[in-house]
């Protein structure tokens, strides 16, 4: 095994802050959902709309990370990204009604996206020095971050600081944070990896492959409304069906958080004994019964321990849907990745607007049951994975 070098030290600690970060910042401002909705007197479906415009900025924006990179290199897109992620989000503070934050919203997701593929691109730079995985305890932190991020929204509601304060915090420790991790990040452009680079002739993509992306991209939309149904709905579920506090409200997102950050840093030993099919079922049958428990018999615990359960139990969904579909024989280096990146960005899109309108229709309750819905969706889909357990 390679010693990994000081430079190389310093980089991957270097970029596990601004993964740290980016997780951190957008969190912030989960907690304060239902505060933010009532100051502007927005329905539901109004709210949940103005948080769909987040994907849609990041699905637009996507398409330009690839050559932003290249101009501007990962370490400094990834640096100052999370800076101006700290300026959009306290913006959010200032807006007048739904159009304006959901206009807020839309250039942290725009801004977001970048900074996601330069941070991942940065921390495979950062790999490929150290000769083992750590990508995996990369994204671990960055769930590290979400509950820091969530845990500090939530107190800042309990202690009534007013939204300005908070996010102006906020933003001056985190910007802190990433401008000084760029100091201590790989220098020069970003090099692929050197692969043999044989041209071979363009095949048709059959429809096999078509179809086992699709079931791909649907398990990859399923861990997104998973996980944002904990940081869109989750404290709007405690305020409004359980008439907790504000501070109690804001542990729905970091209960899943915390469980999908234990999920993360585990998920790699579990899967290499038994697979990830077996591992991803498991998860999903978590999640699906752990929901319907806490919506069944809504508590605050039971609440708690369900977003708690639908966290781990998608925690190793969206990584393993990705590394099927990376795999897939007769794509086009990356194309399988592409496509279920995208259809995972529609999952975040499509969410917040469809629990919203269930949720005006009938309550919150029956709105989550999408939830439910996508772990059992995930159990019969999670047959396409692949699964090779070690014979140890």
């Amino acid at each position: 095994m390679t010693t990994p070098t000081q430079q190389a030290r310093h980089a991957r600690a270097a970029v596990a802050a601004l993964f740290l970060t980016n997780g951190a910042v957008f969190f912030n401002v989960v907690p304060r959902f239902p505060q933010i909705r009532d100051d502007l007197h927005l329905s539901n479906v109004a709210l949940g709309t103005a948080i769909a415009a987040m994907p849609v900025g990041a699905l637009l924006a996507g398409l330009f990370a690839a050559p932003l990179i290249r101009r501007y290199q990962s370490a400094r897109l990834a640096a100052f990204g999370v800076a101006l992620t700290t300026v959009t989000a306290l913006a959010i503070a200032f807006v007048p009604n739904g159009f304006g934050l959901a206009a807020a919203l839309f250039l942290f997701g725009t801004v977001d996206a970048v900074i996601d593929v330069a941070q991942n691109t940065h921390g495979l730079r950062v790999q490929r020095l150290y000769g083992r995985s750590i990508v995996n305890s990369l994204h671990g932190v960055w769930s590290i971050g979400a509950v820091l991020g969530g845990l500090m929204g939530s107190t800042a509601a309990g202690l009534n600081l007013p939204l300005t304060l908070h996010l102006t915090i906020s933003a001056v420790i985190f910007s802190a944070v990433a401008l000084t991790a760029y100091r201590f990040l790989l220098p020069g452009p970003d090099e692929s990896p050197t692969s043999p680079t044989t041209k071979t002739d363009q095949k048709p993509i059959k429809s096999a492959a078509v179809r086992l992306l699709a079931a791909l991209g649907i398990l990859a939309a399923c861990g997104a409304l998973v996980e944002d149904a904990g940081a869109s709905w989750g404290a709007i579920f405690l305020t409004d069906e359980l008439h907790t506090d504000a501070a109690t409200a804001g542990l729905a997102v970091v209960a899943m958080q915390a469980a999908m950050t234990i999920g993360r840093l585990t998920g790699d030993r579990a899967v290499d004994h038994f697979g990830q099919r077996t591992v991803v079922r498991t998860g999903a049958t978590l999640t699906a019964l752990g929901m319907a428990a806490a919506l069944a018999y809504p508590t605050v615990a039971t609440a708690l321990a369900g977003f708690a359960l639908a966290g781990l139990g998608v925690a190793t969904l969206v990584p393993a849907a990705m590394h099927t579909a990376d795999e897939i024989p007769g794509l086009s280096p990356g194309t399988g990745l592409t496509v279920v990146s995208w259809l995972l960005r529609a999952g975040f899109l499509i969410s917040p607007p469809l629990v919203g309108f269930l949720a005006d229709q009938s309550s919150l309750r029956i709105g989550l049951l999408t939830v439910v819905a996508a772990g059992l969706i995930t159990v019969v889909l999670a047959r396409v994975l692949v699964n090779r357990p070690s014979s140890t």
